[in-house]
């Protein structure tokens, strides 16, 4: 049978529920059976009170919170309950900081992922950096399991200058950094265990972009980021047969600054 899987950046669930064509009416007619989100920014009771209609309709959720009030926090909703689930990826300094969950699936591993985005030569790229470093040790981890694994979520790195529409004037940016984008060529190597799905399904396009700046006509133009990833063991991305990004028609539609990005699997 086909799993479907999307992922999607909400930026605020509360603000994403309360949109008349928001996070509620999408869930409500995608055919998804898990949905991966990021940057929740809400504690689990307002994120339960947020997501009651949703929950009301069948769907499960489980949910790691930000120690930080407001920022950050992951989740993942599933037509079916996860056998297990488990929160952070083994380093102390971001257990608590709502940047990962997983949970499992039969034979199947379903990880959300909010990497920090960093800023170019603050404390913030140094988090990001030390994020990377641990993280990589844990993918391997992941992958040395012998399970079939994805992990979905917002990157916050565009790996090729065809992963977003003005690279030429971002090379200094965080999000494009050359010691980024190294950090996902080892990733994403012909001898690692990992898989770029949405590229490997569209290796000559542009794009497909995820993320689009709400200011100017960033939207309008197409000018947008491709940062939002489904990451698969190998065995699992070859079963992959179709994968879009699922971009509002119109710039008054959105309900993020982020789109889900989805993938067919077997």
């Amino acid at each position: 049978m086909a799993t479907i899987i999307s992922t999607v950046n909400i930026n605020g669930v509360r603000a994403a529920v309360k949109k008349e064509h928001g996070l509620l009416p999408w869930l409500a007619g995608t055919e998804a059976d898990i949905v991966c989100l990021q940057e929740v920014r809400a504690d689990q009771a307002q994120t339960d009170k947020a997501l009651a209609p949703a929950l009301a309709e069948g769907w499960h959720l489980v949910f790691a919170e930000s120690e930080q009030k407001g920022r950050n926090g992951v989740a993942i909703l599933s037509r079916t309950a996860p056998d297990a689930y488990r929160i952070g990826f083994g380093d102390p300094e971001f257990a608590d900081s709502g940047r990962y969950i997983e949970a499992d699936f039969g034979d199947l591993t379903v990880a959300s992922l909010y990497l920090p985005s960093g800023e170019t030569d603050t404390p913030r790229q140094d988090e990001k950096e030390r994020f990377l470093v641990t993280f990589a040790e844990y993918l391997g981890e992941l992958a040395g399991r012998g399970r079939d694994a994805v992990v979905t979520g917002d990157w916050n790195i565009a790996h090729r200058e065809a992963d977003l529409k003005n690279w030429k004037g971002n090379k200094k940016s965080s999000g494009f950094l050359p010691n980024e984008r190294a950090w996902l060529d080892e990733v994403f190597a012909d001898d690692s265990p990992w898989v770029d799905v949405i590229r490997a399904l569209h290796p000559d396009v542009e794009g497909p972009y995820s993320w689009w700046s709400y200011r100017g006509k960033a939207f309008d133009n197409d000018a947008g980021w491709r940062i939002d990833y489904q990451v698969a063991t190998r065995e699992l991305a070859a079963t992959a047969r179709d994968g879009w990004v699922d971009r509002a028609p119109s710039y008054d539609l959105r309900w993020s600054d982020h789109a889900p990005v989805t993938v067919t699997y077997r």
